[in-house]
Protein backbone atom coordinates (compact mmCIF):
# COMPACT_ATOMS: atom_id res chain seq x y z
CA UNK A 1 0.00 0.00 0.00
CA UNK A 2 2.77 2.44 0.90
CA UNK A 3 4.55 1.65 -2.37
CA UNK A 4 1.42 2.54 -4.34
CA UNK A 5 1.05 5.83 -2.45
CA UNK A 6 4.70 6.65 -3.08
CA UNK A 7 4.27 5.98 -6.79
CA UNK A 8 1.15 8.17 -7.03
CA UNK A 9 2.84 11.03 -5.15
CA UNK A 10 5.89 10.76 -7.40
CA UNK A 11 3.66 10.89 -10.45
CA UNK A 12 1.81 13.97 -9.20
CA UNK A 13 5.08 15.74 -8.43
CA UNK A 14 6.38 14.89 -11.89
CA UNK A 15 3.22 16.23 -13.54
CA UNK A 16 3.43 19.44 -11.54
CA UNK A 17 6.93 20.22 -12.83
CA UNK A 18 6.76 18.75 -16.32
CA UNK A 19 7.43 20.98 -19.29
CA UNK A 20 10.23 23.51 -19.19
CA UNK A 21 12.15 21.54 -16.57
CA UNK A 22 12.81 18.80 -19.11
CA UNK A 23 13.71 20.86 -22.16
CA UNK A 24 12.73 19.26 -25.46
CA UNK A 25 12.35 15.51 -25.83
CA UNK A 26 15.02 13.91 -28.01
CA UNK A 27 14.48 10.52 -29.62
CA UNK A 28 18.05 10.17 -30.86
CA UNK A 29 19.78 10.13 -27.47
CA UNK A 30 19.09 8.90 -23.95
CA UNK A 31 17.79 11.54 -21.53
CA UNK A 32 19.96 11.22 -18.42
CA UNK A 33 20.72 14.86 -17.56
CA UNK A 34 18.50 17.43 -15.83
CA UNK A 35 15.57 15.03 -15.55
CA UNK A 36 13.30 15.83 -12.59
CA UNK A 37 10.51 13.26 -13.02
CA UNK A 38 10.23 9.67 -11.83
CA UNK A 39 13.74 8.25 -11.50
CA UNK A 40 15.92 5.87 -9.54
CA UNK A 41 19.66 5.74 -8.89
CA UNK A 42 21.46 2.98 -7.02
CA UNK A 43 23.41 3.87 -3.89
CA UNK A 44 26.71 3.19 -5.63
CA UNK A 45 25.60 5.35 -8.64
CA UNK A 46 26.37 2.49 -11.02
CA UNK A 47 22.77 2.20 -12.19
CA UNK A 48 20.30 4.94 -13.12
CA UNK A 49 16.92 4.89 -14.84
CA UNK A 50 14.05 7.31 -15.36
CA UNK A 51 10.50 6.66 -16.42
CA UNK A 52 7.94 8.67 -18.36
CA UNK A 53 4.83 8.19 -20.41
CA UNK A 54 2.67 10.16 -22.79
CA UNK A 55 -0.69 9.70 -24.43
CA UNK A 56 -2.62 11.37 -27.23
CA UNK A 57 -6.41 11.09 -27.08
CA UNK A 58 -8.15 12.14 -30.27
CA UNK A 59 -11.49 12.97 -31.87
CA UNK A 60 -11.56 13.43 -35.64
CA UNK A 61 -13.87 13.83 -38.62
CA UNK A 62 -13.31 13.68 -42.38
CA UNK A 63 -15.51 13.79 -45.48
CA UNK A 64 -14.76 13.22 -49.17
CA UNK A 65 -16.78 15.52 -51.44
CA UNK A 66 -18.00 12.74 -53.74
CA UNK A 67 -21.71 13.10 -52.99
CA UNK A 68 -21.80 9.85 -51.05
CA UNK A 69 -22.62 9.53 -47.36
CA UNK A 70 -19.11 8.56 -46.28
CA UNK A 71 -18.58 10.61 -43.12
CA UNK A 72 -15.67 9.15 -41.19
CA UNK A 73 -15.39 9.64 -37.45
CA UNK A 74 -12.33 8.96 -35.35
CA UNK A 75 -12.36 8.51 -31.58
CA UNK A 76 -9.32 6.71 -30.24
CA UNK A 77 -6.05 6.69 -28.36
CA UNK A 78 -3.65 7.76 -31.09
CA UNK A 79 -0.55 7.12 -29.01
CA UNK A 80 0.18 5.61 -25.62
CA UNK A 81 3.88 5.25 -25.00
CA UNK A 82 6.13 4.44 -22.10
CA UNK A 83 9.82 5.22 -22.08
CA UNK A 84 12.81 4.42 -19.89
CA UNK A 85 16.22 6.05 -20.23
CA UNK A 86 19.29 5.52 -18.11
CA UNK A 87 22.78 4.15 -17.83
CA UNK A 88 24.52 1.06 -16.45
CA UNK A 89 27.93 1.08 -14.77
CA UNK A 90 28.88 4.46 -16.21
CA UNK A 91 27.05 7.37 -17.93
CA UNK A 92 29.15 6.57 -20.98
CA UNK A 93 26.96 3.47 -21.48
CA UNK A 94 23.38 4.69 -21.71
CA UNK A 95 20.18 3.22 -23.10
CA UNK A 96 16.68 4.14 -24.22
CA UNK A 97 13.61 1.90 -24.36
CA UNK A 98 10.27 3.07 -25.77
CA UNK A 99 7.13 0.93 -25.97
CA UNK A 100 3.86 1.59 -27.82
CA UNK A 101 0.48 0.26 -26.64
CA UNK A 102 -2.07 1.63 -29.13
CA UNK A 103 -2.84 -0.25 -32.34
CA UNK A 104 -2.25 2.75 -34.59
CA UNK A 105 1.24 3.08 -33.13
CA UNK A 106 2.32 -0.54 -33.68
CA UNK A 107 2.58 -0.86 -37.48
CA UNK A 108 -0.07 -3.58 -37.13
CA UNK A 109 -2.08 -2.99 -40.31
CA UNK A 110 0.98 -3.31 -42.58
CA UNK A 111 2.81 -6.13 -40.84
CA UNK A 112 -0.02 -8.06 -39.13
CA UNK A 113 2.09 -8.12 -35.96
CA UNK A 114 1.67 -5.86 -32.89
CA UNK A 115 5.11 -4.24 -32.85
CA UNK A 116 5.21 -2.94 -29.29
CA UNK A 117 8.91 -2.10 -29.27
CA UNK A 118 9.64 1.27 -30.89
CA UNK A 119 13.10 1.90 -29.44
CA UNK A 120 15.56 -0.47 -27.82
CA UNK A 121 18.95 1.12 -28.26
CA UNK A 122 22.29 1.23 -26.48
CA UNK A 123 24.56 4.30 -26.64
CA UNK A 124 28.26 4.57 -26.02
CA UNK A 125 29.14 8.20 -25.31
CA UNK A 126 32.79 8.78 -26.14
CA UNK A 127 32.34 12.45 -25.24
CA UNK A 128 29.60 15.08 -25.00
CA UNK A 129 29.84 15.67 -28.74
CA UNK A 130 30.37 12.14 -30.10
CA UNK A 131 28.40 8.99 -29.46
CA UNK A 132 27.57 5.70 -31.19
CA UNK A 133 24.28 3.83 -30.95
CA UNK A 134 23.42 0.16 -31.54
CA UNK A 135 19.89 -1.19 -31.67
CA UNK A 136 16.50 -0.10 -32.92
CA UNK A 137 15.95 3.64 -33.09
CA UNK A 138 15.04 6.49 -35.44
CA UNK A 139 17.24 6.92 -38.47
CA UNK A 140 18.78 10.38 -39.06
CA UNK A 141 16.14 11.33 -41.60
CA UNK A 142 14.07 14.42 -42.37
CA UNK A 143 13.46 17.19 -39.83
CA UNK A 144 9.87 16.31 -39.01
CA UNK A 145 10.76 12.68 -38.44
CA UNK A 146 13.69 13.31 -36.10
CA UNK A 147 11.40 15.56 -34.04
CA UNK A 148 9.44 13.58 -31.46
CA UNK A 149 5.73 13.14 -32.20
CA UNK A 150 5.22 14.66 -28.75
CA UNK A 151 6.81 17.93 -29.92
CA UNK A 152 4.57 18.62 -32.92
CA UNK A 153 2.32 21.68 -33.28
CA UNK A 154 -0.22 19.77 -35.41
CA UNK A 155 -1.85 16.51 -34.38
CA UNK A 156 0.03 14.62 -37.12
CA UNK A 157 3.12 15.03 -39.25
CA UNK A 158 2.59 16.13 -42.85
CA UNK A 159 1.85 13.83 -45.79
CA UNK A 160 5.34 14.59 -47.10
CA UNK A 161 6.71 12.79 -44.07
CA UNK A 162 4.13 10.00 -44.36
CA UNK A 163 5.02 9.23 -47.98
CA UNK A 164 8.81 9.60 -47.91
CA UNK A 165 10.10 9.12 -44.35
CA UNK A 166 12.79 6.57 -43.48
CA UNK A 167 11.44 6.06 -39.92
CA UNK A 168 12.90 3.54 -37.44
CA UNK A 169 15.27 0.67 -38.16
CA UNK A 170 17.75 -1.68 -36.48
CA UNK A 171 21.40 -0.85 -36.95
CA UNK A 172 24.34 1.23 -35.84
CA UNK A 173 24.66 5.02 -35.99
CA UNK A 174 27.42 7.57 -35.49
CA UNK A 175 26.61 11.05 -34.15
CA UNK A 176 29.03 13.98 -34.05
CA UNK A 177 28.54 17.61 -32.96
CA UNK A 178 31.28 20.16 -33.62
CA UNK A 179 31.75 23.83 -34.45
CA UNK A 180 33.07 25.39 -37.64
CA UNK A 181 34.33 28.64 -36.17
CA UNK A 182 31.33 29.77 -34.10
CA UNK A 183 28.77 27.73 -36.09
CA UNK A 184 27.49 24.46 -34.57
CA UNK A 185 27.36 21.51 -36.96
CA UNK A 186 25.67 18.17 -36.31
CA UNK A 187 26.51 15.14 -38.47
CA UNK A 188 24.78 11.76 -38.25
CA UNK A 189 25.20 8.52 -40.22
CA UNK A 190 23.59 5.09 -39.90
CA UNK A 191 23.83 1.61 -41.38
CA UNK A 192 20.66 -0.42 -40.81
CA UNK A 193 18.69 -3.45 -42.00
CA UNK A 194 16.35 -1.43 -44.23
CA UNK A 195 13.09 -3.23 -43.33
CA UNK A 196 12.02 -1.40 -40.17
CA UNK A 197 10.66 -2.74 -36.92
CA UNK A 198 8.84 -6.06 -37.55
CA UNK A 199 11.54 -8.22 -39.22
CA UNK A 200 13.46 -11.04 -37.54
CA UNK A 201 16.02 -11.65 -40.28
CA UNK A 202 17.58 -9.55 -43.01
CA UNK A 203 19.61 -10.03 -46.17
CA UNK A 204 22.71 -8.23 -47.37
CA UNK A 205 20.64 -5.39 -48.85
CA UNK A 206 21.15 -2.77 -46.16
CA UNK A 207 20.12 0.88 -45.76
CA UNK A 208 22.66 3.71 -45.58
CA UNK A 209 21.42 7.04 -44.19
CA UNK A 210 23.15 10.32 -43.41
CA UNK A 211 22.13 13.77 -42.21
CA UNK A 212 23.96 17.03 -41.52
CA UNK A 213 22.73 20.22 -39.82
CA UNK A 214 24.22 23.72 -39.86
CA UNK A 215 23.23 26.33 -37.24
CA UNK A 216 24.72 29.60 -38.58
CA UNK A 217 23.15 31.74 -35.82
CA UNK A 218 24.20 29.52 -32.92
CA UNK A 219 22.50 26.88 -30.80
CA UNK A 220 18.79 27.05 -30.08
CA UNK A 221 17.63 27.37 -26.46
CA UNK A 222 17.05 23.98 -24.80
CA UNK A 223 17.20 22.05 -28.10
CA UNK A 224 14.37 24.25 -29.41
CA UNK A 225 15.29 23.21 -32.97
CA UNK A 226 13.97 19.72 -32.17
CA UNK A 227 10.42 20.88 -31.50
CA UNK A 228 7.80 22.77 -33.48
CA UNK A 229 6.70 26.28 -32.55
CA UNK A 230 8.84 28.76 -30.65
CA UNK A 231 7.87 27.97 -27.08
CA UNK A 232 11.21 29.28 -25.85
CA UNK A 233 10.59 32.70 -27.49
CA UNK A 234 14.15 32.87 -28.80
CA UNK A 235 15.65 36.23 -27.86
CA UNK A 236 17.85 36.20 -30.95
CA UNK A 237 17.06 34.81 -34.42
CA UNK A 238 17.93 31.12 -34.69
CA UNK A 239 18.24 29.05 -37.85
CA UNK A 240 19.00 25.40 -38.58
CA UNK A 241 19.57 24.14 -42.12
CA UNK A 242 19.69 20.41 -42.67
CA UNK A 243 19.81 17.82 -45.39
CA UNK A 244 20.63 14.23 -46.09
CA UNK A 245 20.23 11.10 -48.14
CA UNK A 246 19.15 7.50 -47.66
CA UNK A 247 19.97 4.57 -49.93
CA UNK A 248 17.90 1.49 -49.09
CA UNK A 249 19.22 -1.46 -51.08
CA UNK A 250 16.66 -4.15 -51.98
CA UNK A 251 14.10 -3.56 -49.28
CA UNK A 252 11.07 -5.86 -49.15
CA UNK A 253 8.60 -3.20 -47.96
CA UNK A 254 6.81 -0.56 -50.03
CA UNK A 255 8.21 2.34 -48.04
CA UNK A 256 11.54 0.82 -47.06
CA UNK A 257 11.15 0.78 -43.28
CA UNK A 258 7.35 1.14 -43.55
CA UNK A 259 4.48 -0.16 -45.66
CA UNK A 260 3.29 -3.55 -46.78
CA UNK A 261 5.66 -6.40 -47.56
CA UNK A 262 6.27 -7.31 -51.22
CA UNK A 263 7.68 -10.29 -53.09
CA UNK A 264 10.12 -8.43 -55.32
CA UNK A 265 12.47 -6.02 -53.52
CA UNK A 266 12.80 -2.30 -54.25
CA UNK A 267 15.86 -0.07 -54.05
CA UNK A 268 14.81 3.31 -52.67
CA UNK A 269 16.87 6.50 -52.98
CA UNK A 270 15.51 9.28 -50.76
CA UNK A 271 16.89 12.81 -50.55
CA UNK A 272 15.73 15.48 -48.11
CA UNK A 273 16.47 19.09 -47.21
CA UNK A 274 14.89 21.25 -44.52
CA UNK A 275 15.21 24.44 -42.51
CA UNK A 276 13.71 25.86 -39.33
CA UNK A 277 13.76 29.48 -38.13
CA UNK A 278 12.59 30.89 -34.78
CA UNK A 279 12.52 34.33 -33.21
CA UNK A 280 10.46 35.83 -30.36
CA UNK A 281 7.53 33.40 -30.67
CA UNK A 282 7.53 33.23 -34.49
CA UNK A 283 8.49 29.96 -36.16
CA UNK A 284 8.79 28.84 -39.77
CA UNK A 285 9.95 25.53 -41.16
CA UNK A 286 10.17 24.05 -44.64
CA UNK A 287 10.93 20.53 -45.79
CA UNK A 288 11.61 19.01 -49.21
CA UNK A 289 11.75 15.28 -49.87
CA UNK A 290 12.26 13.28 -53.05
CA UNK A 291 12.31 9.55 -53.65
CA UNK A 292 13.59 7.74 -56.74
CA UNK A 293 12.86 4.08 -57.48
CA UNK A 294 14.06 2.40 -60.67
CA UNK A 295 11.06 0.07 -60.94
CA UNK A 296 8.36 1.26 -58.54
CA UNK A 297 5.64 -1.19 -59.66
CA UNK A 298 5.59 -4.63 -58.08
CA UNK A 299 3.23 -7.39 -59.28
CA UNK A 300 2.87 -9.75 -56.31
CA UNK A 301 0.88 -12.52 -57.98
CA UNK A 302 0.03 -13.70 -61.46
CA UNK A 303 -3.31 -14.57 -63.04
CA UNK A 304 -6.78 -13.25 -62.27
CA UNK A 305 -5.94 -12.56 -58.62
CA UNK A 306 -2.85 -10.51 -59.41
CA UNK A 307 -2.38 -7.43 -57.28
CA UNK A 308 -0.08 -4.51 -58.10
CA UNK A 309 1.78 -2.86 -55.25
CA UNK A 310 4.19 0.00 -55.67
CA UNK A 311 6.76 2.12 -53.94
CA UNK A 312 5.90 5.82 -53.80
CA UNK A 313 8.07 7.66 -56.32
CA UNK A 314 7.94 11.44 -56.53
CA UNK A 315 8.59 14.53 -54.45
CA UNK A 316 6.90 16.81 -51.94
CA UNK A 317 7.26 20.08 -50.04
CA UNK A 318 5.86 20.97 -46.64
CA UNK A 319 5.81 24.47 -45.12
CA UNK A 320 4.38 25.59 -41.82
CA UNK A 321 4.50 28.75 -39.77
CA UNK A 322 3.22 29.77 -36.36
CA UNK A 323 3.16 32.48 -33.74
CA UNK A 324 2.94 32.02 -29.98
CA UNK A 325 0.38 34.40 -28.48
CA UNK A 326 -0.02 35.33 -24.83
CA UNK A 327 -1.23 32.82 -22.24
CA UNK A 328 0.15 29.82 -24.14
CA UNK A 329 -2.03 30.05 -27.26
CA UNK A 330 -0.48 29.37 -30.65
CA UNK A 331 -1.89 29.83 -34.15
CA UNK A 332 -0.32 27.85 -36.99
CA UNK A 333 -0.76 27.27 -40.70
CA UNK A 334 0.57 24.52 -42.93
CA UNK A 335 0.71 23.94 -46.70
CA UNK A 336 1.72 20.57 -48.14
CA UNK A 337 2.28 19.68 -51.78
CA UNK A 338 2.99 16.18 -53.12
CA UNK A 339 3.68 15.30 -56.75
CA UNK A 340 3.80 11.59 -57.70
CA UNK A 341 6.07 10.49 -60.52
CA UNK A 342 4.57 9.60 -63.89
CA UNK A 343 5.37 5.94 -63.21
CA UNK A 344 2.69 5.74 -60.49
CA UNK A 345 0.18 8.32 -61.80
CA UNK A 346 -2.36 5.52 -62.30
CA UNK A 347 -2.45 4.97 -58.54
CA UNK A 348 -1.66 8.39 -57.02
CA UNK A 349 -2.95 11.94 -57.52
CA UNK A 350 -1.23 15.26 -57.01
CA UNK A 351 -2.15 16.35 -53.47
CA UNK A 352 -2.27 19.71 -51.74
CA UNK A 353 -3.28 20.09 -48.10
CA UNK A 354 -4.11 23.35 -46.35
CA UNK A 355 -4.28 23.21 -42.54
CA UNK A 356 -4.97 25.61 -39.71
CA UNK A 357 -4.15 24.90 -36.09
CA UNK A 358 -4.92 26.38 -32.71
CA UNK A 359 -3.00 25.02 -29.72
CA UNK A 360 -3.25 25.80 -26.04
CA UNK A 361 -0.04 24.89 -24.20
CA UNK A 362 -0.47 24.38 -20.47
CA UNK A 363 2.98 22.91 -19.83
CA UNK A 364 4.78 23.28 -23.15
CA UNK A 365 4.43 20.13 -25.27
CA UNK A 366 3.85 17.99 -22.16
CA UNK A 367 0.25 19.09 -21.70
CA UNK A 368 -1.53 20.72 -24.63
CA UNK A 369 -4.88 20.93 -26.40
CA UNK A 370 -4.83 20.93 -30.22
CA UNK A 371 -7.60 21.86 -32.66
CA UNK A 372 -6.84 21.40 -36.38
CA UNK A 373 -8.84 21.87 -39.59
CA UNK A 374 -7.71 20.72 -43.03
CA UNK A 375 -8.76 20.82 -46.68
CA UNK A 376 -7.25 18.34 -49.15
CA UNK A 377 -7.13 19.17 -52.86
CA UNK A 378 -6.55 16.53 -55.55
CA UNK A 379 -5.08 17.23 -59.00
CA UNK A 380 -5.08 21.01 -58.48
CA UNK A 381 -8.88 21.46 -58.53
CA UNK A 382 -9.83 23.74 -55.63
CA UNK A 383 -13.52 23.68 -56.50
CA UNK A 384 -15.67 22.07 -53.81
CA UNK A 385 -17.51 20.15 -56.53
CA UNK A 386 -14.37 18.14 -57.31
CA UNK A 387 -15.32 14.68 -56.11
CA UNK A 388 -11.82 13.73 -54.92
CA UNK A 389 -11.36 16.65 -52.53
CA UNK A 390 -11.97 16.26 -48.81
CA UNK A 391 -12.03 18.22 -45.58
CA UNK A 392 -11.78 17.34 -41.93
CA UNK A 393 -10.88 18.33 -38.40
CA UNK A 394 -9.11 16.95 -35.36
CA UNK A 395 -9.20 17.65 -31.64
CA UNK A 396 -6.40 16.13 -29.60
CA UNK A 397 -5.23 16.25 -26.02
CA UNK A 398 -1.66 15.29 -25.20
CA UNK A 399 -0.40 14.60 -21.71
CA UNK A 400 2.98 13.25 -20.77
CA UNK A 401 6.00 13.50 -18.52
Amino acid sequence: MSLNITFVLSLLIALSVMGSAFGQERDDRATILNFTGIQYKSKDSLFYTNFRFRMQNRLGYSNVLDGIENDKFEARIRRLRMRMDGYIYTPKISYSVQLAFSRGDQDFDDSGVPNIVRDAVLFYNFSDDFYVSFGQNKLPGNRQRVNSSGSLQFADRSLVNSNFTVDRDFGISFNLSKKLGHMPVNAKAAISTGEGRPVNTTDDGLAYTGRIEFLPLGDFTNDNDYSEGDLEREKRPKLSIGGGYSYNDRTIREGGQTGKFVQNPFTLKTAFADAIFKYQGFAYQAEYMRRDVDNPLNITDEGEDSEATYAYKGWGVNQQTSYLLNHGYEIAGRYTFIQPHQDIKVYESQIEVLELGLTKYLKAHRLKFQLNANYMVKDGYYNNTHRKNSWGGTFQVELGI
